[in-house]
């Protein structure tokens, strides 16, 4: 039986979810998936770091509050010296899920760097690393022996970049659409129950679907980040967000979300990709109002989904959380998984 070591690089709600998947399925987890799995490594803007190659108490460290720090523990630091940590781990495994400037992907990029130049491989949450460097950054992976993994960069928890690579293996695929935004999905199903759009941004943001500023959800660019991964990963685009015209929520009103409703329709804020017939690909994010027989139409709440228009199975639909802690924490899982899988086939490979 093998095992992974890790490096936890942020320590908020998703790395602590993980952290806390760890501690309760551990003996579990062994036995679904033949690895066990360890935490060398944490760092955090308000604990600091700690680094012990044995293994961290997870009890310990989950009790932590803002109060404390981990100074006063074997191999902690008050400071929380990302760098530092990422290149000097034992950990083989860097599970990044810090916050991340959406324009130029930092400081996420740069940990994601720092670990492949290490030789180590990483798994993110973060859109900005994949959708601004994703090519460089798997160039930098092969170079070193590692992996790049970003599942839960799109839709959180819900598989929508291995489905398409994997599962839909040898279909062309054509078109892709999704609602790829809980908190403008939940607005807009609010609306059409007469809220105004103030209204329902503040009961989503009670909520926690939406943050303190939810610019980057209703006007479409956290959809914008993951239309362009989405093109560049499953169509094999080399699309930026340049590329990609968005048009956010913020001038529907109530009222046209009623009326579309009374039509049969359903305003959905939608990222689209689209391969014509000669190969060029096209981006965008835009509100459409969706006819009853589109299969994101009935998508509702803050549920994210993405279909996929196939040539030989037509539709394909999946949908599922787009958010939350704990299936944000499942995504890493699922790097992981895929990680131990292309070592293991490599290892083999070689013999």
């Amino acid at each position: 039986m093998t095992h992974h070591d890790l490096a936890l690089i942020g320590f908020g709600g998703v790395n602590r979810a993980l952290a806390e998947i760890i501690r309760d399925r551990g003996a579990a987890l062994v036995d679904d998936l033949g690895f066990g799995l360890r935490v060398v490594a944490i760092t955090d803007l308000r604990l600091g770091s700690l680094m012990q190659s044995d293994g961290i108490d997870l009890d310990a460290a989950l009790a932590m509050t803002g109060a404390d720090t981990f100074a006063g523990m074997p191999g902690g630091h008050a400071e929380p010296r990302n760098d530092y940590v990422i290149r000097n781990t034992t950990a083989d495994v860097i599970a990044e899920a810090t916050f991340t400037n959406p324009v130029d992907g930092e400081p996420a990029i740069s940990h994601v760097r720092a670990a492949l130049e290490s030789g180590k491989s990483v798994t993110t949450t973060n859109k900005g690393p994949v959708a601004l460097a994703g090519a460089a950054l798997n160039r930098l992976a092969a170079e070193n022996g590692a992996r790049f993994e970003y599942e839960g960069s799109v839709m959180s928890g819900t598989p929508v970049l291995r489905l398409a690579g994997e599962t839909l293996k040898g279909l062309r695929i054509t078109r892709i659409q999704g609602i790829l935004n809980g908190t403008s999905n939940f607005v807009l199903g609010r609306m059409e129950e007469g809220k105004s759009l103030a209204d329902a941004v503040a009961e989503a943001q009670a909520l926690g679907y939406a943050e303190a500023d939810p610019t980057a959800d209703i006007e479409g660019s956290d959809v914008q980040l993951k239309v362009v991964i989405l093109a560049n990963e499953v169509l094999g685009a080399q699309l930026t967000t340049a590329d990609v015209p968005r048009t956010g929520i913020s001038d529907i009103t109530a009222s046209d979300v009623i009326a579309a409703a009374a039509a049969g329709e359903h305003w959905k804020l939608i990222g689209t990709v689209s391969r014509d017939e000669s190969g060029v690909i096209s981006a965008s994010v835009q509100p459409l109002a969706l006819g009853a027989d589109h299969p994101l139409a009935a998508v509702s709440g803050a549920t994210n989904a993405v279909a996929f228009t196939t040539d030989l199975l037509g539709t394909v639909t999946v949908s599922g959380p787009g958010a939350g802690r704990i299936e944000t924490a499942y995504a890493l899982l699922s790097d992981i998984i895929a990680i131990d899988a292309h070592q293991k086939s490599y290892a083999g490979a070689v013999r």
